[in-house]
């Protein structure tokens, strides 16, 4: 059997395709019970979190379990196998390993160095292990993964280097102040009572809030939390519960607010959001262009780019007095640089005899005066400077530089007076709220883009070194266990043999008192101990290196073992590990 991991993340696979992809608890155990029962798969184990889904499988056939992982993950997210098989990533044996500690260290998360992966970890162990599904070799590789990720953290200034995602939202949101200097006195209200609610209600009480409501759709957990919330030694925060249908109310009354649930719908809509602000400010929350939600067709802008349906500086019609230019508008203004009839951006890549029609037609006044800024020059200066450059394009075939388009002037947001933090998965605010004025909205896509600008540590090289041995040595300590099976069935078939050749002992010296025949039974299984001894030892260490898996068959074949006396021996292996909990 060989380990296979198939799985996408944020790092393959866009927000949009994440947030559909994304697992119910109940989801994730249909999951792993349906891939146990599927042919390649002998054990399976999930993890998933808010930016990663990552099925875990001990396989004997690596292309059927790619695509029978594959094909499973499609049918229980939802999403169709065409559209989520390129954003999926596989990864086998060592690969799968080095992978697996990796993500334990908190390398491949969203904020490098983050912690909070070890209890995402622990608990997706616990979860095949209560399934059975975990089986030697998974319960081997999480088990060991826990102790990675321990090890880099205390060994390593790793922590340093990275923070909880809940800390590095709150900085988004406080927009590069401090972040307890930004909450202090603030109001907040925590939508959600699991980990990742519980670690931010934490976050902000300690940031000096002064008060959290704790809002949940099962109220005793919000109780709970709002009480250990309330008794806590380090803050005197003032902390309640209020039952789900309360956060409309609750969330005029807050300056900040978190929502992790695990909702399949959202839980603040763009209108609720609206409707808060409009309540706090008297005034309606209008949509205002530059959110990250903003959509081309809305605002004529994406990416600081006018967008093509969008009309152009000087990019008229026929309307406009524009049916005598030479140029074909319609196919210029889709280039993604810009396009102005008037300006310098209308000449870049054209060819020669193009702008020399062009420059012969602004000259010629054909075209109809637009209204300019104070200062800019007139058509008789455009003219000019498209006649120098149709010469420049003569001599070199085509203008080499692309010019910039105008930068378009970008209205001011005003200062929110509303601070959301997204960090479910699938998102539980709309994104629509980046529109609204008053709202500061951080999600998983806004930190997705944030992350990727954040510094590295230099533990970070350290913490790959420490990944890389533990690697080998699990590997080491997998091929030396693989041979164990098979060296305990040579021992048994060698306390077999003595057992025998004592009994045709005895019958030969009936006489033979106790004493001298415990004394010839000891002497026969010392002489067979020291035979094997240096073997077993020896084949166990060639076994543990790259490339020993076939010791184990010769040992087999030497001997003369019996095949299913060492598969009876595994399965003896297996079923003691298999319920063994999470270090």
């Amino acid at each position: 059997m060989s380990l296979l991991v198939v799985g996408l993340s944020h790092r393959s696979a866009p927000v949009s395709v994440l947030e559909r992809a994304s697992l119910s608890v109940d989801a994730q155990l249909k999951l792993v019970q349906d891939t146990v029962a599927a042919e390649p798969a002998a054990a399976a184990a999930v993890l998933a979190t808010c930016n990663r889904i990552e099925l875990y499988a001990d396989v004997d056939k690596f292309h059927a379990g790619v695509a029978e992982l594959s094909t499973l993950l499609a049918q229980h997210s939802g999403v169709g196998l065409e559209e989520l098989t390129p954003h999926l990533y596989v990864h086998y044996e060592d690969r799968a390993v080095h992978h697996l500690f990796s993500v334990a260290c908190g390398l491949d998360s969203m904020v490098v160095g983050e912690g909070q992966i070890l209890g995402q970890i622990k608990d997706s162990l616990a979860r095949a292990q209560e399934l059975h599904t975990a089986g030697r070799l998974l319960n081997d590789l999480f088990q060991q993964a826990l102790r990675v990720g321990k090890r880099a953290h205390h060994e390593t200034g790793i922590d340093r280097a990275g923070q909880s995602l809940v800390t590095f939202g709150l900085e988004q949101l406080s927009a590069g102040a401090e972040v307890q200097q930004w909450a202090r006195g603030k109001k907040a209200l925590v939508i959600g009572a699991g980990s990742m609610s519980s670690l931010a209600a934490a976050t902000l009480a300690r940031a000096g809030v002064t008060e959290i409501v704790v809002a949940n759709r099962t109220f005793e957990r919000a109780e709970r939390l709002a009480q250990i919330l309330s008794e806590g030694d380090d803050t005197d925060v003032l902390a309640r519960a209020v039952p789900m249908d309360s956060v409309p109310g609750e969330l005029t009354r807050a300056d900040v607010a978190v929502s992790c649930t695990g909702a399949t719908g959202l839980v603040l809509t763009a209108d609720a959001v609206a409707a808060t602000v409009e309540a706090r400010t008297g005034e309606p929350a209008a949509g205002v262009a530059g959110g990250p939600a903003d959509e081309a067709g809305a605002t004529g802008v994406r990416d600081g780019r006018p967008s093509a349906e969008t009309p152009l500086p000087g990019a008229g019609t026929a309307a406009d007095g524009d049916e005598n230019c030479p140029l074909d508008l319609s196919s210029v203004s889709s280039v993604p640089s810009g396009f102005s009839v008037m300006g310098d951006a209308a000449v870049a890549g054209l060819d020669a005899a193009t702008l020399e029609q062009h420059g012969a037609w602004a000259a010629g006044g054909t075209a109809v005066e637009r209204t300019r800024e104070p200062g800019r020059p007139g058509p008789e200066a455009d003219a000019e400077l498209i006649t120098a450059l149709a010469a420049t394009a003569t001599r070199s075939g085509r203008i080499p530089e692309r010019r910039r388009p105008e930068p378009v002037a970008e209205v001011p947001r005003p200062q929110p007076v509303l601070f959301l933090l997204d960090l479910a998965m699938p998102r539980d605010v709309d994104a629509a709220v980046h529109r609204l004025a008053g709202v500061r909205l951080v999600d998983i896509e806004s930190l997705a883009d944030a992350s990727a600008d954040a510094p590295m540590a230099a533990d970070v090289d350290m913490v790959r070194r420490i990944v890389a041995d533990e690697v080998a040595a699990f590997g080491a300590a997998q091929r030396a266990a693989h041979i164990t099976p098979t060296v305990v069935a040579l021992r048994s078939m060698a306390a077999e043999v003595v057992a025998g050749e004592i009994a045709r002992l005895e019958g030969r010296l009936p006489g033979l008192d106790d004493k001298h025949r415990a004394e010839i039974t000891q002497t026969v299984k010392r002489v067979v101990d020291k035979l094997l001894h240096a073997p077993t030892v020896r084949v166990k260490q060639l076994a543990a290196e790259p490339g020993g898996a076939g010791y184990a068959d010769a040992l087999r074949t030497l001997f003369d073992l019996d095949q299913e006396t060492v598969a009876s021996v595994s399965r003896a292996g297996n079923s003691t590990e298999k319920n063994r909990g999470p270090a």
